[in-house]
């Protein structure tokens, strides 16, 4: 048997296995994590986890184990930035931010009904990394908010694992996207195992749709789907103002993300479930949210009249994204197949 390669956490041979996303091996991902001073001041904070995950999931341990195995598979041990304790102990809206996440949103109440959303992001990216930073504010009424999409972006790679979005959509055929993300500061990366350690502080984007999923499809070349839900105007008004809510509330009151319980999917979720009667529940979907879809559809939150194969390939947004780039219409056109 031939050896395994040679490893070292800060300076991986790019020509061997650089224990991330493309290592197959995840027996030697496992060992070699185990290894990683990283991951061993982190430690404590899973095991933690794990038993929160207990309470969450009804001490569900085999969905508990999968958890931890995941994080770790999906992470492995490569050179981290991770904050001093002073930081984790309470998340905060004044550090130094990675410029995409610089303006945080908030939105105002107007008179007559009308909402007034401040700092709507519309970057001009040249590259995922390299982009002019634009802001735009825009006041709305209410009563212009006409559905909601649900928006699934899997990781490539490993599509059990996804970014999920919500857009709102107008009278005007315009869309407002919401985006739950974690706030890097300048030199983070994201880390599942991370995101289980207080290292990371939650924020919702609010942005143009433009903005996020070009960003995705163009410079990322990551998958997306678009579906459209089965929420009436009524019902997307109310989730407009829940999530609203919610990004007045990250403004004031910042919080840590969680890999596990604060994301994107579970604030969706809590989104979701504040508003009915019979609460969705937490399961390995949600955990794994490259399956939400699936989920929504089988709960009813998607068009059921067809197949979900068919559905998920009608939403796949990809070809038609590059196809009007530029176009001014672009929100529009990219939901005609």
């Amino acid at each position: 048997m031939s050896e395994r390669p040679a490893f070292e956490v800060h300076k991986c041979d790019e020509s061997g296995c650089r224990f991330d996303l493309d290592c197959p091996d995840l027996a030697f991902r496992l060992q070699v994590a185990m290894d990683c001073p990283e991951f061993q001041d982190i430690l404590l904070f899973l095991l933690f986890n794990f038993l929160l995950l207990q309470v969450m999931s009804k001490r569900r341990y085999p969905l508990a184990c999968v958890t931890c195995v995941v994080l770790i598979a999906v992470a492995g041990c490569k050179p981290l930035q991770i904050n001093n304790l002073a930081q984790r102990v309470r998340a905060s809206n004044f550090r130094d931010w990675s410029p995409q996440f610089a303006l945080l949103p908030y939105a105002e109440s107007l008179p007559g009904g009308k909402i007034k959303l401040r700092n709507i992001r519309n970057n001009l990216y040249l590259t995922e990394n390299d982009f002019v930073p634009q802001y735009y504010d825009r006041s709305i009424a209410l009563t212009d908010i006409r559905h909601v999409d649900f928006i699934v972006v899997p990781f490539r790679g490993n599509e059990y694992m996804a970014h999920t979005m919500l857009s709102f959509e107008l009278a005007d055929r315009s869309f407002i996207s919401v985006s739950a993300e974690i706030r890097t500061e300048k030199g983070e990366e994201y880390s599942p195992i991370l995101g289980v350690s207080r290292q990371f502080e939650i924020t919702y984007v609010v942005a143009d749709e433009r903005d996020l999923i070009r960003l995705r499809t163009w410079h990322r070349d990551a998958d997306v789907y678009i579906y459209r839900t089965v929420a009436n105007p009524a019902q997307s008004q109310a989730l407009f103002v829940d999530v609203m809510e919610r990004v007045n509330q990250l403004a004031h009151q910042p919080e840590f993300y969680h890999t596990v319980t604060n994301n994107c999917t579970t604030n969706i979720l809590d989104h979701v479930n504040r508003l009915r009667q019979n609460p969705l529940a937490y399961n390995w979907q949600i955990l794994l949210p490259g399956y939400s879809d699936e989920y929504a559809y089988n709960e009813g939150l998607l068009d059921t009249s067809v197949q979900f194969a068919q559905l998920k390939q009608a939403a796949w947004i990809n070809d038609l994204a590059d196809l009007h780039f530029d176009d001014p219409d672009f929100s529009r056109k990219i939901r005609q197949r």
